[in-house]
């Protein structure tokens, strides 16, 4: 088991999971979007089943199509995703959502707690945060 050094900030290894009504659309806009890198699809009769997407700066996100279905434990409706992407450099992610033309739901700007980040919408309705806080570093256990 992988456990945070006290004082560190936390590693990305959480991945976001989510459904689509299109995948292929959904990727598309994350790649050229945000900047995301598909590393693989896995097809099944026309529909993308499983796809992963890596972040450069490190985790990733996997989606797939497909609504809620009463025997799949894991399926959301499309659409009602949300994921914090960090980054160590929000301004120039920003601009590239820009150039886009991405919907930008919430405009570039700083919190409190040391974050500058901004939100995104994707076609399907997905909403991607992205930002430069790290999460808070883990505590000292034995203190």
């Amino acid at each position: 088991m992988t456990t945070h050094e006290p004082g560190a900030e936390p590693a990305p290894t959480v991945w976001h999971c989510f459904r689509c009504t299109d995948s292929r659309l959904v990727i598309d806009w994350l790649v050229t979007t945000l900047g995301f890198v598909e590393t693989v699809s896995h097809t099944d009769d026309g529909r993308i089943v499983h796809a992963e997407l890596l972040w450069p700066e490190g985790g990733g996100v996997m989606l797939g199509d497909g609504g809620r279905a009463d025997d799949d434990p894991h399926a959301t409706p499309p659409g009602t995703g949300l994921a914090y992407v960090v980054t160590a450099d929000s301004d120039a992610v920003y601009q590239r959502a820009l150039a886009a033309g991405a919907e930008i739901v919430m405009e570039l700007h700083d919190t409190d707690y040391g974050d500058h980040t901004f939100s995104a919408r994707d076609p399907e309705g997905n909403v991607w945060s992205v930002g430069q806080y790290r999460g808070h570093p883990a505590p000292d256990a034995s203190t």
